[in-house]
C-alpha cells in the first residue's frame, strides 16, 4: 500500500495546476486559481508511482485532473509533465497528466475489473468506500497498448488489453454534478460551500 506522507511539497500541486491548467483543451479559462475538493488515489502494486484521481474547483466549476508523480522522468512523456516539485521525504518528483501515465492506466483497468481498491486521497491503507466503480474488463486482462487523446469534451484513453479486447474509456474533465450518476467510476468532491457532489469520472464508452 502506498504511503501518505504528512510533508511538504513545493511547489504545491495547486501552484503547478495554476499553470498547467490553462493550457489544456478542455479548461475554458485564461488562468486558473484553482482550489483542492476532493478526488482520490490507487495503490501502484509495485510501490513506485503515486496514483491520484484529484479534483479541484476553480471559477464555479470543478475539474478531474488524474496526476502521477514519480521519483525520475518519465521516459517518452515530456509534454504530459505537468511539472517537478520537491517533496519533503521523497525529494524530487515529477508530476505527470497521469492519463498518459502506462502505471495508471494499468491500475485504472484493473479497478474496471475489480482487482484494485480505490484508497482514501489522503490517508494511508484507508479503502475509499465513496467511489462507486462497475465492471467492464476481464479480471486476467493487463494493458498491452495504449493511447490518449485530449479535446474539449475531456481526454480518450483507447486500450488493448493482453486478451485482446479493446476498451475505449472516457475521462471526465469538466465535472457535471448527477447525484444518478452513470459511469464506470463515479466519486464526489466538495465545492467551496460544503456541498457534495457525485458525477462520473471515467466511462466505457
Amino acid at each position: 500500500m502506498a504511503v501518505v506522507h504528512r510533508t511538504t511539497l513545493t511547489p504545491t500541486k495547486l501552484e503547478l495546476l495554476r499553470d498547467w491548467l490553462p493550457a489544456q483543451p478542455w479548461y475554458p479559462g485564461e488562468r486558473s486559481d484553482p482550489a483542492k475538493a476532493g478526488g482520490f488515489r490507487l495503490d501502484d502494486p509495485q510501490g513506485e508511482v503515486g496514483i491520484e484521481f484529484m479534483v479541484v474547483t476553480d471559477g464555479g466549476a470543478a475539474y478531474h485532473v488524474p496526476l502521477t508523480y514519480r521519483g525520475a522522468p518519465l521516459e517518452g512523456a515530456r509534454d504530459a509533465l505537468v511539472g517537478t516539485a520537491e517533496h519533503g521525504v521523497l525529494g524530487r518528483r515529477w508530476v505527470y497528466d497521469g492519463t498518459r501515465d502506462p502505471v495508471l492506466v494499468a491500475q485504472l483497468l484493473a479497478l474496471l475489473a475489480g482487482t484494485a481498491e480505490p484508497q482514501q486521497q489522503s490517508v494511508s491503507d484507508t479503502p475509499d468506500p465513496s467511489v462507486l466503480t462497475r465492471t467492464a474488463a476481464d479480471p486476467g486482462a493487463a494493458v498491452a497498448s495504449f493511447s490518449t487523446a485530449h479535446g474539449p469534451d475531456g481526454t480518450g484513453i483507447d486500450l488493448e488489453t493482453t486478451a485482446g479486447d479493446r476498451l475505449a474509456l472516457r475521462v471526465a474533465r469538466a465535472l457535471t454534478p448527477a447525484p444518478d450518476a452513470a459511469g464506470h467510476v463515479c466519486a464526489t468532491w466538495r465545492t467551496p460551500d460544503g456541498t457534495e457532489h457525485r458525477a462520473p469520472f471515467v466511462t466505457v464508452v
